[in-house]
């Protein structure tokens, strides 16, 4: 990315597209490493059950993390605001986030839950709005306006049933959009001074001891011998790839492009699963979820004007 040049040059359009940088590109990449997770995950938990599963995995990244966090940077003290900052920060974006997440999914259905959590992009950008950290412009307004009905579109084609029996579950998960938007908003507010690196690493380091502690007891009954390697490698793998390596980016490119436009690519998550998915485990998509794709990777590129 250059600085804007001094020098005569022709005027650019308002409404002309933003030249792909490498921010776009780096969201693009989480965007496949998330989407293609789920069936790394879905697959894996066809051997672990689903709180072991996540409590070894972050245990994982959150050693994977440290490790590298001492090998590229080492450890420096930081200031006590600033410490507190993250232990907030990696509380609110891990603990109590994956807490949500896996006890509103099991008081809930998939479809719910998918539905629920495609409002993050908007939670984001009104948090983020109102707190004074990134501003609602109009071509932003626009891409939200098509993705997040995109999302809705793909969710909601495989059947959602919102009814009582679901509501405890169903506030779980907004809770749990909820803790990510303002995760993904309180990034900006540690400044330019800390790496992605060493925000992921502590934030991560600081949020693993209560999913550890929570998938604790399911750990102690594991049974070790009825997994298979495959199993185990979908365990390491979403270990070190979509949470130490992609939150690594996901960091980076809150600090340079802001919270609201680095959630709407994040819209893109669903479609890369549901094509995955597709692909490896015979889950066709309907015409519906095809539209809501489309609608989804508009928004995107509407969301890149200026």
């Amino acid at each position: 990315m250059s600085s804007p040049s001094t020098t005569a040059a022709a005027p650019v359009s308002a409404d002309a597209p933003r030249a792909l940088s490498l921010s776009d590109l780096a969201l693009v990449l989480v965007v496949i490493i998330w989407g293609t997770n789920y069936t790394v995950v879905k697959e894996a938990l066809g051997s672990f059950p689903p709180l072991a599963f996540m409590a070894l995995r972050f245990a994982i990244a959150a050693v994977a993390m440290a490790v590298v966090l001492h090998t590229r940077e080492g450890w420096k003290p930081l200031p006590r605001s600033t410490l507190l900052k993250l232990v907030g920060l990696g509380f609110v974006g891990n603990t109590l986030y994956q807490l949500c997440f896996i006890l509103g999914l099991s008081h809930t259905t998939a479809a719910n839950s998918g539905m629920l959590t495609s409002g993050t992009p908007v939670l984001t950008a009104l948090l983020g709005a109102a707190l004074g950290v990134d501003r609602i412009r109009k071509p932003l307004a626009m891409g939200l306006v098509l993705a997040v009905p995109g999302m809705l579109l793909i969710v909601s084609a495989r059947g959602p049933e919102l009814d009582a029996a679901t509501r405890q579950g169903d506030l779980l998960i907004l809770g749990g959009s909820l803790c990510w938007a303002l995760y993904t908003v309180g990034l900006r507010s540690l400044g330019a001074e800390l790496s992605a690196l060493r925000i992921t690493a502590l934030t991560m380091i600081t949020g693993a001891p209560g999913v550890i502690l929570m998938g604790l007891p399911s750990v102690a009954d594991l049974k070790v011998e009825s997994i298979g390697p495959g199993a185990w490698f979908g365990l390491v793998y979403s270990a070190l790839i979509p949470l130490v390596l992609a939150y690594v980016v996901w960091s980076r490119s809150v600090q340079a492009v802001g919270s609201s436009r680095t959630a709407i690519y994040n819209s893109g998550t669903p479609v890369v699963a549901a094509v995955t998915a597709w692909l490896v485990r015979g889950e066709q998509p309907t015409g519906w979820q095809i539209l809501g794709a489309g609608l989804v990777i508009s928004g995107v590129l509407v969301s890149r004007r200026r």
